[in-house]
């Protein structure tokens, strides 16, 4: 713990969640937001890639050379999309940390940065402002924004990202502080609404970003549900007690025989509608608090009720507060 340094149909995604934090009840207002449950996105920006684009610096030399062939970066684009709805709509239906992966374009010429995810996807300042919109109007919302891969990026490509992150959202940018410090009240009493965390040493050089240790974030690496479960159960059990928020990646990977047997029915069709249901019922089952669950992300959030499904878990602590008094 530091000391104080300053147009798609969006299916089960309705945008009654938009304001779901500020609605909360008083009696969780005043708990540490590594205490309640928050529904988050995998490869949150993966909406839309570009398929006419060079493949990615994340990607290793082979599939570069595959992917000179068009119909290989189609069949990428339906292996590295994980969501469906935009910024904007995420952030509406209750979406509330975003996992996102960023590089320079190599052969550029200007700094700009780019989500990526095999794939480039759009430049970093336009979802940021985008996300800065729907902030402005909802000011109670409170977002986390987990900056934990780089490509192609030297320190002044970080340097300029940085920069791009404070112009975005400047007074709205919460400085490192003890994790239990940080609840609604406290971000509502400052007039913060964002938290960065930036899984790199520049970290160090700026108030506001917050280290990439303070979001751990394991990662099952399984196509088999009951496996990733499990692992999940076993994370939990030994999240840190104090001083961390928590991410429980409810999240199956491909691997590369799994693409191959299924290339063109793509991520969505083979692993994640199938066994949805299994991951929602999990989630279902769970109970937030000091070692319970903390933000928990998924691939196409809205194609089940996830994101209420994980905001109706803080429900439990407010039963357990009427029955400590």
């Amino acid at each position: 713990m530091g000391g104080s340094r300053c147009g798609r149909a969006v299916g089960a995604m309705a945008d009654g969640n938009a304001d779901w934090m500020g609605s909360l009840p008083t009696a969780l207002r005043s708990l540490p937001l590594s205490n309640l449950a928050i529904p988050g996105s995998h490869d949150s920006f993966s909406y839309w890639v570009d398929e006419k684009s060079p493949v990615g610096p994340d990607q290793a030399t082979a599939i570069k050379r595959l992917a000179r062939i068009s119909l290989v970066r189609k069949i990428m684009k339906k292996w590295s999309v994980t969501q469906n709805l935009t910024f904007k709509e995420q952030l509406e239906g209750g979406i509330r940390y975003f996992d996102l992966r960023v590089s320079s374009k190599p052969g550029e010429i200007e700094q700009e940065i780019y989500f990526i995810h095999g794939l480039f996807g759009i430049k970093v300042w336009d979802g940021l402002k985008e996300i800065n919109s729907f902030l402005e109007q909802h000011p109670k919302e409170v977002i986390f924004l987990d900056f934990n891969h780089f490509y192609a990026m030297d320190d002044s490509h970080h340097h300029f990202l940085i920069n791009r992150i404070h112009s975005a959202f400047e007074s709205k940018l919460c400085c490192v502080e003890c994790v239990e410090y940080v609840t609604l009240l406290y971000m509502w009493e400052k007039k913060h609404q964002v938290l960065i965390f930036y899984h790199h040493p520049l970290y160090q050089e700026y108030p506001f970003l917050w280290p990439g240790n303070k979001m751990p974030a394991p990662w099952a690496n399984t196509t088999n549900v009951h496996k990733l479960l499990q692992f999940l159960e076993t994370t939990l059990g030994e999240r840190s007690r104090y001083g961390t928020f928590h991410v429980s990646q409810a999240i199956l990977t491909p691997r590369v025989k799994t693409i191959a047997c299924h290339l063109i029915r793509g991520l969505k069709n083979t692993l994640v509608r199938r066994n949805l249901p299994m991951i929602l019922n999990w989630v279902k089952a769970q109970k937030p608090g000091v070692m319970g669950v903390n933000i928990i992300t998924s691939d196409f959030v809205e194609l089940v009720d996830f994101a209420a499904t994980v905001i109706a878990l803080n429900d439990l602590l407010l039963e357990e507060d009427e029955s400590a008094t």
